[in-house]
């Protein structure tokens, strides 16, 4: 019995969704060739529209260009079955039609912005429902190798894959940059991708209508602008088309005449952040893969953030999702080293700058058992994602840091400066409060 891998996100799905996932995952599975003809009447089933609408309300998130929230919608008359059995009649008479993207911008580490598209909840409720119909389609044709937004799959299992291959000696890496991948995607070229396990002509329609659907940016002015290219990065189905069009390369890659063969490399991907493990990295194999990421798949390589990096040689190491792959000196003494693991130097900064930003002025308002509660959660969260390989340094310094940032946030939420009692420390201080030791 094949089976359908589960997102976490919609696990409780109704059982007749699930088993419906289930029978396309299979067929898909068994049939490599098969083209999937009736899938969009199966997208506006009240059930599956009802099952996205729970998905999109528990990921909460802002509205869109048409201003209208997710407690809007709770709250009107007929709340959220009115809302989808509005979609449901609009998408079985195809008068359905996509809203528009509101732009918005939110922070790089390396003090850049990224663009985020934000669509109406309306529209993300029906891209919802078209990723639980697909999803488990492609998910029968998607390789090893690729490890982001996928169901049962995480960020630490592409750490310990690449992990693996360093030890097994593949320690030349090339590790890419791919300028802009979201918003570069060639649509027709993403579209024949689909088309290759989709022949239902109203889903394809559907899908280029999202692609492109106007975009509004307050930032530009003027009126809405049409994509021509990409797919916007905070839309719903995006994480779907994105891993899709990076399949091919992740397909080729696996070829018999592909470089898992001729150069005995390996490929780990997380959505659009890569890296090719070899012993060693000759010309041919990058040649190959700027040909097939350039020249086949239109994408563009960012060569001055593109680089190789052999981590057995001294002071070169690899940084990827947030984690420094590095060789150090066994802290013993012993005249061997070992493959550290632990957060990058740019992560720790990133989330230095996030408990100043949470512990700044601006928050002395903010009661502090509510401060404390919240620095809890962000923590935790921290400290469960950089809980791979040998975090301790960083935990410690990061503990440390919080602390000192909440004395001073302490100190001028008023004009009397915060003491703890008589005979206690701050830090016992912030122990009775319950803030959290990494």
């Amino acid at each position: 019995m094949i089976s359908v891998p589960e997102m976490g996100e919609i696990r409780q799905l109704p059982a007749a969704i699930s088993r419906l996932r289930q029978k396309l995952y299979q067929k898909a599975k068994q049939e490599s060739q098969f083209r999937f003809y009736a899938l969009y009447d199966r997208i506006y089933r009240k059930d599956v529209l009802a099952a996205a609408w729970k998905q999109v309300k528990r990921n909460k998130g802002a509205a869109g260009v048409d201003g209208e929230t997710i407690d809007q919608i709770v709250d009107q008359e007929g709340g959220a079955e009115r809302l989808v059995d509005k979609l449901h009649e609009e998408l079985r008479t195809k008068t359905y039609r996509p809203r528009g993207v509101r732009r918005t911008y939110i922070p790089k580490p390396d003090g850049r912005e990224r663009p985020l598209g934000i669509p109406c909840v309306r529209d993300r409720v029906v891209q919802t429902a078209t990723v639980l119909i697909l999803e488990p389609i492609f998910e029968a044709d998607f390789e090893d190798c690729s490890y982001g937004f996928r169901p049962q799959r995480s960020a630490h299992q592409a750490l310990g894959e690449i992990r693996n291959h360093i030890r097994s000696g593949l320690t030349e890496i090339y590790d890419a940059d791919l300028q802009g991948y979201f918003d570069t995607i060639p649509h027709e070229k993403l579209l024949a991708g689909l088309r290759v396990r989709i022949a239902d002509r109203s889903v394809l329609k559907l899908i280029r209508m999202w692609l492109e659907a106007p975009v509004v940016d307050s930032r530009e002015g003027g009126g809405p602008k049409r994509n021509k290219k990409g797919t916007p990065q905070g839309g719903v189905i995006s994480p779907l088309l994105s891993n899709l069009y990076l399949h091919w390369f992740d397909r080729e890659f696996y070829r018999p005449s592909g470089p898992a063969n001729f150069a005995r490399a390996k490929l780990v991907r997380y959505a659009d952040d890569f890296v090719v493990l070899a012993k060693y990295q000759g010309e041919g194999l990058q040649r190959w893969i700027e040909h097939i990421l350039e020249g086949r798949l239109g994408l563009t390589i960012n060569r001055t953030k593109t680089q190789i990096v052999n981590v057995k040689r001294k002071g070169e190491h690899l940084d990827f999702l947030g984690y420094t792959f590095r060789f150090d000196r066994d802290l013993r003494g012993r005249d061997w080293s070992y493959l550290n693991v632990f957060p990058s130097k740019k992560a720790v900064k990133k989330e230095k700058q996030n408990l100043r930003e949470k512990t700044g002025h601006k928050r002395s308002f903010v009661p502090i058992p509510r401060l404390v509660k919240e620095l809890n959660k962000h923590l935790s969260g921290w400290s469960n994602y950089f809980s791979y390989g040998y975090p301790r340094k960083e935990k410690r310094y990061i503990n440390h840091y919080v602390r000192l940032r909440l004395i001073r946030h302490l100190r001028r939420r008023s004009q009397r400066p915060f003491r703890p009692p008589k005979g206690v420390t701050y830090y016992q201080q912030f122990e009775r409060m319950g803030l959290i030791v990494l």
